[in-house]
């Protein structure tokens, strides 16, 4: 099993995704920034250093939104996903093929990975409630 993380990252009422690159697995497919746990780092540490690799931007790790367990025919993972905040910097394309900033209604037109379809459903769900404001509940 792979430890992942990856962060929702909100400005006002939309959230930051990004698109994976075409020449790696799940090529072109949606995500939230983030990446694999190395040894050694902590699930924050591993954020932090993921978003500064893909989007030199340095991000607050807040609190755990959820996590899940996804198998993919390559491997399995279990992600971990933090809501955050862009603490320094303006993000940069460095492994990504683009990125979107999006309201959660609009998340059904865009072509997700499998993996994060369990948070996209929660995301979608809460946001339905009046008390979700930039990604946590008041």
């Amino acid at each position: 099993m792979t430890e992942v993380v990856a962060a929702l990252i909100w400005d006002k009422n939309r959230l930051m995704i990004c698109q994976r690159p075409k020449n790696k697995a799940r090529g072109l497919l949606w995500e939230f920034v983030g990446g694999k746990v190395e040894p050694g780092e902590t699930k924050p540490q591993a954020l932090i250093r993921e978003c500064q690799e893909e989007l030199a931007i340095t991000v607050s790790v807040g609190e755990q939104f959820m996590e899940t367990t996804h198998s993919y025919p390559d491997m399995t993972i279990h992600l971990t996903l933090f809501s955050c905040t862009i603490k320094e910097g303006t993000p940069k394309l460095l492994e990504h093929n683009d990125l979107c900033w999006i309201a959660p209604e609009e998340i059904t037109g865009f072509p997700f990975c499998p993996a994060d379809r369990p948070i996209l459903k929660r995301i979608m769900e809460e946001t339905k409630n009046e008390g979700f404001k930039n990604g946590s509940t008041v």
